[in-house]
């Protein structure tokens, strides 16, 4: 009986396949490279830390304490701890989506709360809070002309409250006189979440230093709002765009950028951001990001803390910026409405893979994903993918059993010339090209697949629609479907037992021993080469064991979407097998061929056959000599 093995070409798929998936799940790990660069960095942040505490020659910087004790220290600006507002309270604003609580004592958003996402899970009862307790803060530093540094911060405005149609308009002015004031405009809208934010100076020109610009310094320990910290923090980053439309982010290990021509920074929190967009690009920035979870294993409070310093420059003595606030989900649909390029903060891969995802992934499952359950929408999304794909995966599974059919004359020719490599590679192509069979059919749909399978890797942990959407035993689908707690942890693992990941691990081991037992045309083992059929029959029990561990604590959706992608593969490729394949008739079909005049080899084969050609008459050379 003929013994079933692996062909190279199969082979080759499952390599670049494993290969794209352990990079698709690591390359987010620091280096040890990047490690040291961390902790120089670290070095560095702490003596510019040291240094920017020291007072400027010549100046005297304010602190709380002072502005309350002393008011007549804060020259001009005096006159603003002179007014009732004088006094740490705040004004709400909000619409159907947001409420925005804005402090007098620095005039900023000191607390932002969605008002439609629960904190965790759907019964927490905990509203998402992208600012709150302290998280946040927004300071500029001025500069006086009789030489004092001061900070918004610490000083206090004047609020004033009014609408203008559905919009309402928060105005808040640090004042140094009655017509002299520094002014943030609040303007927000019913069903958005982005609000206008302007900046502007009135008669200021002759109290500030106008020289250079003043900083705007924005910063935020972003909140962990998911059940998965390392999960969570992976997706979480900072993404700025400059110099017209180009767009970049920072590492997950510290890091600090010098940025021109900065036109938004976005301080993404996984499924939550918080956007600051300026119409007029800030010449030079500095924005820094710094990973606040040092053990996934334990729980944590935040991720990350991210910082922007943006400089505002002055425009004949006085400062006039209109931006934008973005308190929201990191939602494709609702970022690409703006078109400011914000859905350049969803991670969906770039190129080709970027390409499925916004023009193929995301239009199907929005369609399905609107009038069924979002679990029945991933099972019926992929049922359309594998079937779409699925006369690709005939004509790998057609060249698989055309390369079975001519495995005989194959091994005759390895018989015959074992002792002549070179001879041996040439019979065996002119055997191809008589019979009328491409060695590489079946690795070209593999690969043509493969774009596919990554998308979906991007797609999946970025569908926002899956939070807290439940199927089946997993409450969350964007998070994992935990079954089972343990009472220790597992490295690379975890401490708790996902089950879709089980499954898919089992879907995938069936598919390969099916795959790997219909292979009964593996090339023959080279001499010095490593034997490719044991490798592969270790590949059949290590790979589901890596699915395992890699996605059990990544979302449930993803995992789903494996488990029903390979069970949907083994049955196509069953019914392929028996019902549409005929081993009898393409045997027919390749005796057929051998009798009409071969084809024209194409130039890729000529030039294979030109340099065997040459390799062998260099060879016998070389015996003559």
């Amino acid at each position: 009986m003929e013994q079933k093995k692996l062909d190279l070409n199969s082979i080759i798929g499952f390599v670049l396949i494993f290969g794209i998936m352990i990079w698709i799940f690591y390359q987010n790990q620091p280096s040890k490279e990047e490690q040291a660069k961390k902790a120089k960095q670290e070095q560095v942040q702490k003596v510019q830390q040291a240094e920017s505490q020291k007072p400027l020659v010549k100046a005297s910087t304010l602190d709380t304490a002072q502005v309350v004790n002393n008011p007549l220290a804060l020259g001009s600006f005096a006159y603003s701890a002179t007014l009732p507002s004088a006094k740490n309270d705040f004004t709400i604003i909000e619409n159907n989506l947001l409420i925005l609580k804005i402090a007098n004592k620095g005039g900023y958003i000191a607390e932002a709360t969605l008002k439609n996402f629960k904190q965790f899970s759907k019964d927490s009862n905990k509203l998402v809070k992208l600012v709150s307790d302290n998280n946040a803060g927004l300071n500029i530093q001025l500069q006086t002309k009789d030489n004092r540094v001061l900070n918004t911060k610490d000083l206090f405005f004047e609020p004033t409250l009014f609408k203008s149609g559905k919009n309402q308009i928060l105005s808040m002015k640090l004042k140094a006189g009655e017509n002299q004031f520094l002014e943030y405009k609040y303007i927000l809208n019913e069903n958005q979440y982005m609000l206008d934010f302007d900046v502007r100076s009135q008669g200021l020109s002759s109290v500030l230093n106008t020289t250079k610009p003043a900083d705007l310094e924005w910063d935020l320990k972003s909140y962990r709002n998911e059940k998965s910290v390392k999960y969570e923090s992976i997706h979480t980053e900072l993404i700025y765009e400059y110099e017209g439309g180009k767009d970049s982010y920072l590492g997950q290990a510290a890091e600090e950028k010098t940025i021109e021509g900065l036109s938004y920074v976005a301080f993404k929190q996984n499924f939550f951001s918080s956007i600051l967009l300026t119409n007029k690009p800030f010449k030079t920035s500095k924005v820094s990001s710094q990973n606040l979870v040092k053990d996934d294993k334990t729980d944590t409070i935040f991720t990350k803390n991210f910082k922007a310093i943006l400089p505002l420059a002055f425009n004949n003595g006085e400062i006039d910026y209109k931006m934008n606030w973005y308190y929201g989900p990191t939602d494709f649909k609702i970022l690409n409405a703006y078109d400011r390029n914000l859905d350049e903060l969803i991670s969906l891969g770039w190129g080709i893979f970027g390409w499925i995802n916004r023009f193929i992934f995301i239009p199907l499952f929005g369609v399905l994903g609107s009038f069924i359950p979002y679990g029945i929408a991933i099972i019926i999304f992929t049922i359309i993918i594998k079937l779409a794909m699925s006369p690709i995966t005939y004509k790998s599974f057609l060249s698989q059993a055309k390369m079975k059919v001519l495995r005989p004359e194959i091994t005759e020719l390895n018989e015959k010339y074992a002792k002549e490599p070179m001879k041996k590679q040439q019979e065996t192509m002119k055997l191809y090209n008589k019979a009328g069979v491409n060695p590489m059919a079946g690795c070209i749909p593999a690969l043509i697949q493969m774009p596919f399978l990554y998308a979906s890797f991007q797609f999946f942990p970025s569908a926002i629609e899956l939070r807290q959407k439940g199927f089946l035993w997993a409450d969350d689908l964007s998070s994992f479907d935990s079954v089972l707690k343990l009472p220790f942890h597992i490295p690379f693992y975890g401490d708790h037992v996902s089950l879709f990941p089980i499954l898919a691990s089992i879907a995938i081991f069936f598919y390969m021993r099916m795959t790997t037992g219909d292979q009964a045309m593996q090339a023959p083992q080279q001499e010095g080469m490593p034997d490719m059929g044991k490798i592969m029959k270790i590949m059949i029990y290590v790979s589901p064991v890596m699915m395992l561990f890699i996605f059990n604590s990544y979302g449930s959706g993803l995992s789903l979407y494996n488990f029903i992608s390979n069970l949907i593969t083994i049955g196509i490729m069953f019914v392929i097998k028996n019902y549409i394949v005929d081993d009898k008739k393409i045997h027919a079909q390749i005796q057929e061929n051998k009798l009409k005049e071969p084809k024209k080899p194409g130039k890729f084969q000529q030039k294979i056959q030109q340099a065997m050609e040459q390799a062998e008459a260099q060879k016998a050379q070389q015996k003559k000599k």
